[in-house]
């Protein structure tokens, strides 16, 4: 006499998680920045032909993940009218960091603002650049900027 053979029975769970892959949208929303600067800035070019501004760079992570950060200072705006406008200057030391933030983590980064002349000038210039620090990307997503940061240089 044959054992009786049982019939195996393979169960999937209907609701499977599956990782939701973010939108571009969502992507360049990760890292939200805020330039710290005062309005105006006072400084004698007859004694000092360099005028340094400092410029605090604050960035938050809006998301709950981990993200890795790029920051790149040497990005220049090259538009005649913009120029005209508020003319050209120089992030003073470091132009390029690469950082990590925490979910919800706001980190503050300390920055140098040279100016030869007295004018308005555009202090954001910064681009901010981020990833998912567990995603496998050749690039980081490019984060949405804020307003222009202007700024007025006076002589004294």
């Amino acid at each position: 006499e044959l054992p009786e053979t049982a019939l195996l029975k393979f169960f999937r769970p209907e609701s499977t998680p599956v990782p939701a892959r973010p939108t571009p949208e969502q992507l360049s929303n990760l890292i939200k920045t805020r330039l710290h600067y005062p309005e105006s800035f006072s400084h004698s070019f007859h004694q000092k032909s360099l005028c340094l501004v400092p410029v605090t760079l604050l960035l938050s992570n809006c998301s709950q993940a981990v993200v890795d950060v790029m920051i790149d200072l040497r990005h220049k705006t090259t538009s005649p009218e913009a120029l005209e406008i508020h003319g050209s200057f120089m992030w003073l030391g470091q132009t390029q960091y690469k950082l990590q933030l925490k979910s919800q983590e706001v980190y503050s980064l300390q920055l140098k603002a040279c100016f030869v002349h007295t004018g308005v000038y555009n202090l954001g210039t910064p681009r901010v650049f981020a990833k998912l620090a567990d995603q496998v990307t050749l690039f980081e997503t490019c984060q949405q900027n804020s307003m222009p940061a202007l700024i007025i240089i006076n002589n004294i």
